[in-house]
């Protein structure tokens, strides 16, 4: 798919098919978050894979993200970008999302700064490291229609605001 296509068709979804993801299009998915740049170079994100259905299900997600035949866990250390991990491992994911569009799977980016403790206690994730993100990824059983964005006219400003 061209670029433009992939951002123009990715959607959070939110009904996911059961079939399995072959390991080589995970990979390539995981490969491209792995490329993404990060401050320094410090690259400090973690991206835990989840399959297990009994796993999934203890994560504290919602039900419906925990149906896909996988969720990813995007963590981040602060002790290894103290200034930039958050953003670094937002970049990572974006890369993430964008490339399981390309590969006609869907995702839907759950935010999870604020309520980590589970995700961590489950998956065994250090108590330095912060749960910053988690998607589902599955091949999609709906696809919402686009949602309206505003106009560049409206977001972009030359020069001065």
């Amino acid at each position: 798919m061209e670029f433009m296509d992939v951002v123009k068709k990715r959607r959070s979804i939110r009904k996911y098919k059961p079939d399995p993801i072959p390991e080589k299009v995970v990979h390539q998915i995981l490969e491209a978050a792995r490329l993404a740049p990060s401050g320094s170079h410090l690259q400090p994100w973690h991206f835990i894979v989840v399959k297990d259905p009994e796993t999934k299900n203890k994560l504290g997600i919602y039900p419906w993200a925990a149906e896909a035949p996988i969720v990813i866990v995007g963590c981040t250390d602060p002790e290894a970008s103290p200034r930039w991990h958050v953003v670094d491992l937002t970049i990572a994911f974006e890369h993430l999302v964008l490339a399981a569009a390309n590969f006609g799977l869907g995702t839907c980016w759950i935010g999870r700064l604020y309520s980590d403790e589970t995700t961590k206690k489950v998956l065994g994730i250090p108590v330095r490291m912060k749960v910053l993100a988690v998607t589902p990824l599955g091949y999609p059983a709906q696809i919402p229609e686009p949602k309206t964005r505003k106009s560049l006219s409206e977001i972009v400003h030359y020069e001065k605001f």
